[in-house]
């Protein structure tokens, strides 16, 4: 059904892998073949695009997946120091996931976020300009299982101005 929707089957590659990451809860070996299969692409081309986008998970993950940008605008604003924050908050390593199986810490490359660092994605979700505040809001709300603070407040501060 999503092949239909473009010219080329191969095409379709990203948005089939997302809906098989959704389904199965991340990419392994046979889950992309099923996609090359889909998408009529070798495997190996299947797992060198996987490969290349963060959002596409090549392992198992906690239910809540922090990524926290280090590239060099988040790391000039404290991406170190928020990433030693987030392991001793949820007590573990980044490329770990917590014993309850709740929280996995990861550093990715850019999230686009640069004017907004420090930033972190949680799943689907931009949280920027964090601070230790933030963080302790963010895990105490998905610890409760309770709505999550809003993910960008500082959209609601920002002015544009239109020249003519």
């Amino acid at each position: 059904e999503i092949c239909a929707r473009y010219p080329e089957r191969r095409a379709a590659m990203l948005p089939v892998l997302w809906k098989a990451q959704r389904k199965f809860g991340w990419l392994n070996f046979d889950v992309m073949r099923l996609v090359s299969q889909s998408v009529g692409q070798p495997p190996s081309e299947v797992f060198a695009v996987a490969s290349f986008y963060t959002m596409l998970k090549k392992q198992p993950t906690g239910k809540y997946l922090f990524q926290v940008c280090h590239t060099l605008s988040c790391a000039m604003r404290g991406a170190d120091a928020l990433v030693e924050m987030l392991e001793g908050k949820l007590g573990i390593q980044c490329g770990q996931t917590t014993e309850d199986g709740m929280f996995t810490l990861m550093r990715v490359e850019c999230l686009a976020s640069c004017g907004s660092a420090p930033m972190m994605q949680i799943n689907d979700d931009f949280f920027e300009l964090l601070n230790e505040q933030r963080v302790d809001e963010i895990i105490a709300a998905l610890k409760a299982d309770s709505p999550l603070p809003t993910p960008r407040p500082e959209a609601d501060q920002w002015q544009w101005t239109i020249e003519s």
